[in-house]
């Protein structure tokens, strides 16, 4: 049951609308009980054809007031009959008729109010969850993504905390319009018949247990679809980033069928779930039906055997055992509904409770501009943090401030690792980077980072304006600023023939401009933070010839007296580099400049000769 109600607790912020929509969902559990009610006892007493019976009635008053069904038994003739002594039978008919259509009017309107206020739950709540979802995205470590499907992480943020949205509606109604309802209308129907109303209180049961039964195995399937609907959307997005491979290995009809197998799995999980939620509340009005009926044979009988006398009160109880038919349905469709809550909130929580790995300290150390420089001290690092594996060995390295220091050697041998460890996308297993003489685990992260400007191999743009991809993450950046950056990237020229300038789009991954043009506009971006420390992790690797040489220049100007830290395959861009660092499987195995190097006759010796380079 404390499962059941676990998506309760996203409406913690939101107390006041929950009050406000319980308040106005008793209310309408009440008048809808009134409705009935009010005909009951007017239908008792209209039937009866002696006067002087209803006059006794009038005349006898009202009793002290105590909680039971005699007393609102007794208070209702009272008054009815009051009424049909003042107005007359037909007056009080037409009374009666105008109190039902204004007690349903009140139920209706307690109804929408209700629903009015359940709005800024359902959507804050939405809002929040996916907030919060997105910030815990940004906190998460790379790894976290080399192991989870990116389209899954999609469909949780979007269709599983949908699903929350309409578990927490139907969670506040199972819990509180629903019962209280059915409560109103037994406490009622017991004033009316002990007997009857303990017949159905002990088959109802029988209901409850199928709806436990189909829930269950609901939950379980609606988990399988979800998971299912994650790696559809994957496959989405592979496709969509990666057409042009598609396409040029004639890989269509793979993808294709790939896509076409998981939609029809998909499919079947949905058809399956549907059906079971489907099935739940026909079985249990066909099971409540078959309880009404067995009451309407007992309550048929007992006319029987009282001549008449019961029928009026009869016809009310067996009108109101029928609404009992709503809003058990609603209480299957809700619980069913809550089910698929619950295996969207597992799949949410796996993203929410997910180790970030990387933690700030209570109290961070001030960040100084780097006086000395980076120094690795003893560090070695493992991905599977089961002391096997070291990507990094025992790495003593020191970056001098204002140095160019270079990282070669083959795919694999933990290059873009050790730079990540700059970065803290990484933290040592053993030994410490230290930033000046402080480790770089007592800094403020978001200081850190701000004082290193990073140009990838890939240049990572983002749809929107050439102003604001080189301005990216900083607030308050001038037009002037952002043209000196791109001045100094040589990208300043290509720029302004572009149709609208710094305010042109640049598409989906900047794919409106050539891979030298993003390039370029990488560096601008770097330039313009002005970094401590400059990382260039094979910038101009995948650039052609005349592309690289304007790349290059331009990275020559932004290392121009600043601390640079290159990772190259191409040796030509690291020649002039004050040290270079050789790793072989995550080991330093040579270091010095190039003429020192190329005199050891090592292993950076091969590599330059293997490039032609020498």
């Amino acid at each position: 049951m404390k499962q059941l109600f676990s998506v309760l607790k996203y409406t913690k912020n939101y107390k006041k609308y929950v009050v406000l929509n319980i308040f106005f969902n008793i209310l309408y559990a009440i008048f809808s009980a009134l409705t009935l009610a009010l005909v009951a006892p007017f239908i008792q007493l209209i039937f009866k054809t002696d006067l002087n019976e209803i006059t006794a009635i009038a005349n006898g008053g009202l009793e002290p007031f105590h909680f039971s069904s005699d007393y609102f038994t007794k208070g209702f003739n009272y008054v009815f009959a009051t009424l049909i002594l003042v107005k007359g039978k037909q007056g009080a008919l037409i009374l009666i008729c105008v109190a039902v259509v204004v007690v349903t009017f009140l139920k209706n309107l307690s109804r929408y109010l209700a629903m009015y206020f359940i709005a800024p739950i359902r959507n804050g709540v939405v809002r929040d969850l996916r907030n919060k979802m997105y910030k815990k995205a940004m906190q998460l470590p790379l790894s976290y993504y080399s192991e989870e499907k990116k389209g899954d992480i999609m469909s949780r943020m979007t269709t599983d905390v949908q699903e929350i949205e309409w578990s927490i509606m139907q969670t506040l109604e199972m819990i509180f319009r629903e019962p209280l309802t059915i409560i109103i209308l037994f406490a009622i129907m017991l004033g009316i018949s002990l007997k009857l109303t303990l017949y159905i209180v002990l088959l109802l049961p029988i209901a409850a247990l199928c709806v436990a039964l189909i829930g269950r195995q609901l939950k379980n399937a609606s988990r399988r679809t979800k998971e299912t609907l994650g790696q559809l959307i994957s496959v989405m997005e592979e496709t969509l980033g990666s057409l042009k491979v598609i396409k040029a290995f004639r890989a269509e009809r793979h993808m294709e069928d790939k896509f076409e197998t998981l939609n029809q799995t998909f499919y079947k999980q949905s058809v399956s779930v549907y059906r079971k939620v489907d099935l739940g509340s026909p079985l249990n009005e066909t099971i409540v039906m078959v309880i009404l009926m067995f009451i309407l044979y007992l309550g048929g009988q007992m006319v029987f055997e009282s001549n008449g006398a019961f029928a009026a009160l009869f016809i009310t109880y067996f009108g109101l055992a029928s609404q009992l038919i709503p809003p058990i349905k609603q209480i299957t469709q809700s619980y069913n509904n809550i089910q698929k809550g619950l295996a969207s909130e597992e799949r949410i929580n796996k993203i929410l409770d997910a180790e970030i790995g990387i933690h700030e300290v209570a109290q961070p150390q001030a960040l100084l501009p780097l006086r000395k420089g980076i120094q690795f001290n003893n560090v070695s690092f493992t991905y599977k943090k089961d002391g096997e594996g070291y990507v990094l060995k025992d790495i003593n390295l020191f970056i001098e401030k204002g140095k160019r220091v270079a990282l070669v050697g083959q795919s694999g041998s933990g290059k873009t690792t050790l730079a990540d460890m700059i970065l803290r996308f990484y933290d040592a297993d053993k030994g410490a980077v230290l930033y000046d003489e402080t480790d770089i685990r007592q800094l403020k992260l978001d200081e850190l980072r701000g004082r290193i400007g990073v140009v990838t191999q890939e240049s990572i743009l983002f749809n929107d304006t050439v102003f604001n991809n080189i301005a990216f993450g900083l607030k308050g950046v001038s037009p002037d600023q952002v043209e000196n950056a791109a001045r100094i990237a040589n990208a300043h020229e290509f720029i302004t023939k572009l149709p609208e300038g710094y305010q042109t789009l640049i598409g989906d991954r900047g794919g409106k401009l050539s891979g030298g043009q993003r390039q370029r506009l990488s560096i601008a971006r770097a330039v313009l933070r002005n970094p401590d420390l400059l990382i260039l992790d094979e910038a101009t690797s995948a650039l052609d010839t005349e592309s690289e040489r304007l790349v290059q220049d331009a990275l020559n100007k932004l290392m121009e007296n600043r601390t640079s830290l290159i990772i190259a395959h191409r040796l030509s861009t690291i020649m002039h580099a004050d040290e270079i660092i050789v790793l072989q499987q995550g080991e330093i195995i040579e270091r010095g400049n190039h003429t020192q190097l190329i005199q050891q006759n090592g292993v950076y010796k091969k590599l330059c000769d293997m490039q032609s380079f020498g």
